[in-house]
């Protein structure tokens, strides 16, 4: 009998560039990937060198999402169809365990499950918002600034809204939640919707949700936003179970 070898687990961040959202009117105009893997020393680290494919949409680019990504038809005229990278990209061997995008359910929409081989996703917007609710907003350029992830090359980051330099900079934050909780917990998180730290709009703008009146919650509970209405929801079955409302005191922030 030969050994057998052993495979790194491997999570891949996907990043899309796109002519607008969503499928099918829209399409894939390049992707980017970069791998996290799991060390021996049972750490996180990112893996290999990532990477990018520029793919034909299938229709013209407009110019509003060219604005953001600078990507033209001429560039990717001759550039192979979606069908044609997707699988080769979205499942790849060393087989991966997961795949995640910051704000995964963009990708989503185009990364279908007969495309994915019916992968979990991990969302690093949605897990940002458990694990560091101070940050002052959650988009992937504002969390790579305020966080300053180590290891992270900034011209290799560069130009955002290009799939690649999205996809490391993503995959810098990937690899630091995956270091604080387990693999099964940031999917779970990401199933559900997000659970907003701070208040969105309203008179309560910017507070902590367990600082606002039990009346203002209770609207927020009917809000067409599903991030809205969950972390409501979320709250009052906190108080339900007999959660302080309030500010945290400094007692609290010692347990």
């Amino acid at each position: 009998m030969y050994p057998r070898r052993t495979q790194s687990q491997i999570i891949r961040v996907i990043d899309l560039e796109t002519t607008g959202s969503p499928p099918p009117v829209h399409g894939v105009c390049e992707v980017g990937w970069q791998d996290v893997a799991l060390g021996a020393d049972g750490r996180w680290e990112l893996h290999g060198e990532g990477g990018n494919i520029l793919v034909n949409p299938g229709r013209p680019m407009p110019p509003i999402t060219q604005a953001v990504h600078h990507i033209r038809d001429e560039d990717v005229a001759d550039a192979p169809w979606w069908q044609d990278v997707a699988r080769q990209v979205l499942d790849p061997w060393p087989r991966r365990i997961a795949l995640a995008a910051h704000r995964a359910a963009f990708e989503e929409q185009f990364c279908t499950p007969a495309l994915t081989h019916g992968a979990d996703w991990i969302c690093t917007w949605k897990c940002a918002l458990r694990l560091w609710p101070d940050s002052p907003s959650f988009s992937n350029q504002v969390l790579r600034y305020w966080r300053k992830p180590a290891g992270l090359e900034h011209e290799r980051g560069l130009p955002a809204h290009r799939a690649f330099p999205d996809a490391y900079v993503t995959a810098h934050h990937l690899r630091d939640q995956l270091n604080e909780a387990s693999v099964a917990q940031l999917i779970e998180w990401s199933k559900a919707p997000g659970l907003l730290p701070r208040v969105r709009y309203g008179p309560d703008r910017g507070k902590e949700w367990r600082e606002i009146e039990e009346e203002s919650l209770v609207k927020f509970m009917t809000d067409r936003d599903p991030d809205i209405r969950f972390t409501a929801e979320t709250e009052m079955a906190r108080r339900r179970g007999g959660g302080h409302v309030g500010r945290i005191s400094p007692q609290e922030l010692l347990l």
